[in-house]
């Protein structure tokens, strides 16, 4: 079944409007019609369960059948720092990180970034990124919609996780000493807890990166003992969390 994302303000107590570029999506894409039912998220952890009564041009109303809670989003907000990689990776990252739970996204910019982007293409990118959040967001049944971040730099993103319980770097340094660290490391986590995970982008981190990282109490953690690709570390530490979250 469809789902779609509202403003609270946009849920009443017997019907639920939906408006914004879903009316079109729902009209014209979907060609759904009166009486046919979807499912609306506030970003809270309630689902209702609707049925369209009335479509109009900017607006769709839909009458309240039922509402459950959901147990789609994980207890605790993973941050996922992401090295901006090469060509349309980073699409690809958005959306698996979205259905595995994640939080937010931040595209990170490190030494060994190659891609640069203006204030302009950065907004655009960014544009084109929360649309894939969004769209990741309901093919999975998420409540919320994971948003794309401003791009931060190294020194930025050890500022913004300071206060997180939980922040670690992915470094195949350490993958000769296995994932026992990583596991206990992942296992002090609480609900309601901020998570930061930062993967570099590709040719990983410098050391002198990882330097300023542990000098700000991010943990650097293995991922197992082969090199993985920066659009698979940052699943496979997702993956550990997701795990251990969910169990």
């Amino acid at each position: 079944m469809h789902r779609f994302f509202v403003d609270r303000s946009q849920v009443e107590k017997e019907k639920i409007v939906i408006l914004g570029s879903d009316v079109n999506h729902i009209r014209n894409v979907l060609r759904m019609k009166i009486g046919d039912q979807i499912q609306i998220s506030d970003g809270s952890n309630q689902v209702w369960l609707c049925q369209i009564v009335q479509m109009e041009n900017d607006k769709i109303e839909t009458e309240i059948l039922s509402v459950e809670e959901s147990f789609a989003e994980l207890p605790a907000k993973i941050y996922l720092f992401q090295g901006i990689p090469k060509g349309d990776k980073m699409e690809w990252i958005i959306q698996k990180a979205v259905e595995l739970g994640v939080y937010a996204i931040v595209p990170m910019r490190t030494n060994r970034v190659v891609v640069k982007l203006d204030k302009e293409k950065e907004q655009s990118k960014r544009n084109r990124w929360n649309k894939i959040a969004e769209s990741a967001a309901k093919q999975s049944g998420r409540t919320v919609i994971p948003e794309v971040l401003p791009i931060m730099g190294l020194e930025e993103v050890c500022h913004f996780v300071k206060e997180f319980e939980c922040k670690m770097i992915p470094y195949e340094c350490t993958n000769e000493k296995g994932v026992g660290r990583t596991r206990k490391l992942v296992e002090k986590i609480q609900p309601k807890d901020r998570v930061g995970v930062l993967i570099g982008p590709e040719g990983g981190f410098e050391k002198e990166e990882v330097e300023i990282a542990l000098q700000n109490g991010i943990e650097a953690v293995s991922l197992g003992k082969r090199i993985l690709r920066t659009e698979t570390a940052g699943m496979i530490a997702l993956g550990m969390i997701m795990l251990f979250l969910e169990e």
